[in-house]
């Protein structure tokens, strides 16, 4: 099995992670989860999202979160702008880095942006220059690369097609996206394998769901041939408002987990990850789908019964 020495992971949590949630969490915990990402030795963090709050209400604290937010040396925060807008609004709050946003599958895109993929690229002209030409890296995302909720399969040279078509618009990064957790090792081989041929791995990221349980074996996928960032949502947090059916995004501390087994590094101390994803549980109000974090509890759970056995 060839396996690179290290992986990026880009938590996703604070912003994807939280956009789906019912409870509408305080600022302050955010920069708390934050926070706590970063002390676990997270590197890349999406924080949060300039969309209308008419949208996605739960985000509407966005200029707060960037703007109270600490901004460690070595640490990159992102946030996902819409439009120009959006971009405008994140450029005043101090953004050094911000993603855009399309789908695969023309449905999708229409029901998350209400434009075209055509109109959607149009209007990027209007953002990906004006960020670059304020020293701003700019990422991008690519949803329903795998399957859309509505149209059902998708081809995978659309992947290939917008992929080109971002990196020619000075994209450093595109993150392909698996948006309702349908895809399968056979399948991402198929996907990347078109990608790679014609643009390289560090320009390509993969974002899973993991509604089916197949988000770790994918990225083993993607592990071996060479893409090594890798989208994960603290806890499994996440979901898409636009989606009908996807579960959450593929949970930090599981695929950290799995990666330090096989000798993957990626900076991260999992106990302490662990632990922001505990404290995330608190305020989002209810338990989160991470296999390693419900194994984890136990455990304390287990040792504390065991302790106060042996003290009665």
């Amino acid at each position: 099995m060839k396996l690179p020495a290290h992986a990026t992971i880009y938590e996703v949590g604070p912003r994807d992670g939280l956009q789906n949630e019912a409870r509408q969490v305080p600022t302050v915990d955010k920069l708390r989860f934050i926070e706590a990402l970063v002390g676990a030795g997270i590197r890349d963090i999406e924080i949060t999202s300039f969309v209308s709050p008419k949208w996605i209400p739960q985000l509407a604290d966005a200029s707060e979160v960037a703007r109270g937010v600490n901004r460690p040396a070595g640490v990159r925060m992102s946030a996902l702008v819409p439009n120009r807008r959006g971009l405008d609004t994140a450029l005043a709050a101090g953004m050094k880095e911000i993603a855009v946003f399309l789908s695969a599958s023309e449905t999708h895109n229409k029901k998350n942006v209400n434009k075209t993929i055509a109109d959607t690229l149009k209007a990027f002209d209007e953002v990906i220059p004006v960020a670059r030409a304020a020293n701003v890296s700019v990422r991008a995302y690519v949803s329903t690369v795998y399957g859309c909720p509505y149209e059902g399969d998708v081809d995978p040279e659309r992947a290939v097609e917008l992929t080109g078509q971002l990196r020619d618009m000075g994209v450093y990064q595109v993150s392909l996206g698996d948006t309702i957790g349908v895809a399968n090792p056979r399948q991402v081989e198929d996907v990347l394998g078109r990608v790679l041929a014609k643009h390289p791995a560090e320009a390509v990221a993969m974002h899973f769901h993991d509604t089916q349980g197949t988000a770790l074996a994918n990225c083993l996928v993607g592990l071996q041939m060479g893409v090594t960032t890798i989208d994960a949502a603290a806890g499994g947090l996440g979901g898409c408002p636009y989606a009908p059916g996807a579960s959450g995004n593929l949970a930090t501390e599981d695929v950290v987990a799995m990666l330090h087994s096989m000798g993957v590094q990626t900076g991260i101390d999992l106990d302490k990850l662990t632990e922001a994803s505990r404290t995330a549980a608190t305020f989002v109000g209810h338990e989160l789908p991470s296999k390693y974090l419900k194994a984890h509890l136990g455990k304390q759970a287990r040792a504390r019964r065991q302790a106060e056995r042996s003290t009665s």
